[in-house]
């Protein structure tokens, strides 16, 4: 070995660090001399550190600003030290860097997501109350839960999503002791904001609960009740764009308000980008339902961050937090403010941010982003790992797999790592026991997907890998997020089918309590709020993983390729599933995973 990041003795802080903090480096070998180079990431600058010789290894120890750092070492001899398979260092000829986030030293993020599991609500299909609802404004009210929805363009072409089932907030209030049956103590809400659309990612009014929900006094109640169980709430804030037919835009002539399109004069004009008024407009991604805001507006920042501002309303309502759908198409002066705000109403409310990729040095729109500096998020949604675990599930290689988690644990702050929301299924993805099945649905189209139901040997098949995947989502570093329904074996691919109701006592008993006993797990070992992650061994469809804290070890073993894996230890171990001790060697057979502990 000559360099490993996520090796105490070589870089004494695993992971980001804190302005603050003093970081010492080592560096093993024979070599006649060694510079270690950082290049700023917003400057450009590059600075070096000469290392000085020791017996065996070269050493330095640097304080450094925040920002975002690529580094790499430089010999003597015309090589370099550069970041390898498993972020390991190699001899190369020309430098690969390694990363550094250096964050404010205040960052810190709420620990009652840490070690956590959060439970995602698409609100319409959950469950209903008894409430009568009243439908308006051309909506259709779909009166046998559980049918499909509708998915058919209409004569215009438009795939409206304006067919409602009557989930409801009280509906979810009478489930929340059946949820927190499932281990989860954080509720992640779709929006809920009055919209046109059953999925109201089309606001139309974002000081208002749609009607079809209920009204605030039911939003108080549900973070009341939440509350009681020790549950928290976080609610879907869309401020990338609103909806045509909104207070604000006002296309259809549907509200009292002047909206921008009906009057240049509308106090809202400015949120918008017209280049052809009054229908030639900005919108998201092309849709035209969904005009885009012009974020970096005064008006529209106050209205959203100010201290009575939409943000603040709902801390202060008795939500806890805020996940921000498309942040990257947000200004970095926006997110920054969303954070001053919400810290200011409820210093421990939680934002969360949808990000596709490693959000610790994600560009977009040409700009680098900041995220974990300090100013901008706690979270984001973990689709690296997502990717990577549907890989190695599929493939039966771990070897990207274990490149993701090893480069989160590198470049993200631990605050982050331990708060990444780590999903495997959303309403934005096919859900993981159809993503998983041998259901080719390449090239199918939404007519021929929305009749696809898994035979009992597809579903079979599929649920054995979901079982392996589920197992990572929930040891990872991070805290897992359970979309509704997966728990009961609901199937589906692309929208609106991955959307569903929830099918009330019709749920496949055996996908449940695996559910339930992974939710158990967490709560039954603390090594999930904070406990250090380490590879033991990894080949092929074979992996081994670690979670350790001072009290505890827990020891993952996942067995997914075609021959048997051994692995010998001292002393003794406990398989936490089947409750049996093993005595210095475990064999897994093929297809097979164990979760073993160890207690201080």
């Amino acid at each position: 070995m000559i360099y490993n990041p996520l090796d105490k003795y070589y870089k004494n802080i695993i992971g980001a660090c804190s302005e603050q903090d003093e970081l010492e480096f080592r560096v093993k070998g024979n070599f006649g001399s060694v510079l270690l180079i950082f290049k700023s990431d917003k400057t450009g600058e590059e600075f070096s550190y000469l290392m000085e010789k020791k017996l065996d290894y070269f050493y330095t120890k640097i304080k450094l600003p925040v920002g975002l750092y690529f580094y790499y070492f430089k010999l003597d001899n015309g090589l370099y030290i550069s970041c390898g398979k498993g972020l390991i260092g190699h001899l190369t000829k020309q430098p690969v860097c390694f990363q550094l986030t250096v964050y404010k030293d205040y960052f810190v993020t709420p620990n009652w997501v840490k070690g956590g599991l959060i439970y995602q609500i698409f609100p319409d299909r959950f469950n209903k109350s008894l409430d009568v609802k009243k439908v308006e404004n051309g909506k259709v009210f779909r009166s046998n839960w559980g049918e499909e929805p509708f998915y058919k363009p209409d004569s215009n072409g438009e795939v409206l999503n304006n067919d409602f089932f009557g989930g409801d907030l009280l509906g979810i209030i009478n489930k929340l002791d059946y949820i927190k049956s499932l281990g989860a103590n954080i509720l992640y809400l779709n929006p809920i904001f009055k919209a046109y659309s059953n999925h109201r990612y089309d606001t139309a009014n974002y000081m208002e609960i749609d009607s079809l929900l209920g009204d605030a006094s039911d939003l108080l109640k549900l973070c009341n009740e939440c509350h009681k169980r020790n549950m928290y709430v976080v609610l879907d804030g869309v401020f990338n764009h609103v909806g045509a037919d909104s207070i604000y835009f006002n296309k259809k002539g549907t509200y009292n308000s002047i909206g921008a399109y009906q009057s240049k004069e509308s106090p809202y004009f400015d949120w918008f980008n017209f280049y052809n008024y009054p229908d030639g407009y900005d919108s998201w991604w092309g849709i035209k339902t969904l005009p885009s805001i012009n974020e970096k507006n005064k008006a529209f920042i106050d209205y959203i961050t100010g201290e009575n501002g939409v943000i603040a309303h709902y801390l202060k309502l008795g939500v806890d937090g805020w996940r921000l759908d498309v942040v990257d198409e947000l200004p970095s002066c926006f997110v920054k403010a969303i954070r001053k705000s919400a810290k200011s109403a409820k210093e421990n409310s939680l934002i969360i941010g949808e990000v596709w990729e490693d959000a610790s040095n994600k560009i977009a729109y040409d700009e680098r982003r900041e995220y974990f500096l300090g100013d901008e998020l706690d979270s984001v949604m973990n689709y690296p790992l997502k990717n990577a675990i549907i890989d190695f599930v599929n493939s039966r290689n771990c070897d990207n797999l274990v490149q993701v988690m090893l480069e989160q644990i590198d470049h993200y702050p631990s605050e982050v790592l331990h708060s990444l929301m780590n999903i495997l299924s959303t309403h934005d993805t096919f859900r993981i026991i159809s993503a998983l099945s041998s259901y080719d649905f390449y090239g199918k189209t939404k007519d021929q997907l929305s009749k696809v139901v898994l035979t009992p040997s597809q579903f079979e098949e599929a649920f054995l890998k979901v079982k392996i995947a589920s197992l990572i989502q929930y040891t990872a570093c991070g805290t897992p997020s359970l979309y509704y329904g997966e728990e009961a074996g609901m199937e589906g691919f692309m929208d609106p089918f991955n959307r569903g109701c929830y099918p009330w006592g019709s749920e496949k008993l055996d996908v449940l309590n695996w559910y339930k006993f992974l939710g158990k797990l967490r709560n039954d070992f603390s090594v999930f709020k904070d406990g250090n992650f380490e590879v033991v061994y990894a080949n092929g469809g074979k992996l081994i993983y670690t979670r350790k804290n001072p009290n505890c070890q827990l020891l993952i073993a996942i067995n997914i390729s075609s021959s048997c894996l051994t692995f010998n230890f001292n002393g003794s171990l406990t398989e936490v599933y089947s409750d049996i001790e093993y005595f210095n060697k475990v064999e897994l057979q093929p297809n097979s995973f164990g979760i073993f502990y160890k207690i201080s």
